[in-house]
């Protein structure tokens, strides 16, 4: 008999896709948002899942309707829309506290957790993220209930937010803006496609019941380039799939570092290897794919 998730942010870039696999693999799903939640994602499956807007509902009544296995919570306030802080820790650690506690009030099997590689100091959505990690192990490590925390890098895909960095360059270079100012490109990072990490969500929760009380995975492909290379890769992408020159300047160096700034992520892959994940999307075919995808929906509007 297939399992009955509970997934938060399922209107979201991570949750939409996560919620097509799901489908797509016959588990029941059980869906929290909120009423005015822009739900343009999932509107094709709406038919399929179980709704609760939970600005409304009682999150004890979700459990208490539904017979439920595991949570897999994605939902998060990123403060890329300028949010107070108490906005964002309200999201990121109370709102997942209280979800945490209800659903081993419930006796739920398995919590998973949608973390960060990013440290715990760089934002204030990282500082609420960590803080809720914290949280998290505790009550695993308590056997309270099982937790397997996801610690992604850089995810990048098709249908992604338009204030995320990628999607926002991209709208830049099409746009021909004159110049775009960066900082000098220097850090590294891990960028990620998003059928990747669905697929490791999907292993991890296939193999749920084999794993420990408490697990930690880093979501990444092993394979760190700079951000001053992956914006010229990206731009040469967008001239060839486009096939139009791209004038935009790229000031590189305009803006400072951020305070703290990770000059390099500290990740180990080898965990989500050995367990039979691997990446199947290079950085190559995951841009042409996102390009592809954005010149489509021009097309259509």
């Amino acid at each position: 008999m297939a399992k009955t998730i509970l997934l938060t942010g399922a209107t979201g870039f991570l949750g939409s896709h996560l919620l097509e696999a799901l489908i797509k693999e016959s588990y029941k799903v059980i869906i929290l948002k909120r009423s005015f939640s822009n739900a343009w994602r999932i509107d094709k499956f709406i038919d399929e899942i179980k709704s609760y807007n939970i600005d409304i509902v009682p999150i004890e009544k979700v459990f208490e309707e539904q017979k439920i296995d595991v949570v897999t919570h994605t939902a998060t306030n990123y403060g890329r829309k300028k949010e107070k802080i108490s906005e964002i820790v309200d999201v990121n650690l109370m709102f997942s506290l209280k979800l945490l506690e209800t659903a081993t009030d419930f006796n739920i099997h398995t919590f998973f957790n949608t973390d960060t590689l990013q440290c715990k100091n760089i934002s204030d959505y990282t500082r609420s993220k960590k803080q809720f990690v914290e949280w998290l192990k505790a009550f695993g490590e308590a056997n309270k209930v099982k937790v397997v925390n996801l610690r992604l890098e850089h995810m990048y895909g098709p249908g992604d937010d338009t204030n995320k960095f990628i999607v926002w360059l991209m709208e830049q270079m099409f746009s021909n803006t004159s110049e775009i100012n960066l900082t000098k490109g220097e850090q590294k990072r891990d960028f990620v496609y998003i059928n990747d990490i669905v697929n490791a969500y999907m292993l991890l929760l296939r193999q749920s019941e084999y794993l420990p009380q408490v697990s930690e995975f880093d979501v990444c492909t092993g394979k760190q380039i700079s951000v001053r290379e992956f914006v010229l890769k990206f731009k040469d992408t967008i001239e060839l799939m486009s096939s139009k020159s791209i004038s935009t300047k790229l000031n590189f160096g305009a803006i400072p570092y951020r305070k703290g700034e990770m000059m390099e992520v500290a990740e180990n892959v080898t965990p989500l290897l050995d367990i039979g994940w691997k990446p199947n999307f290079t950085l190559a075919d995951g841009l042409k794919l996102v390009v592809s995808e954005f010149i489509e929906r021009g097309k259509n509007i």
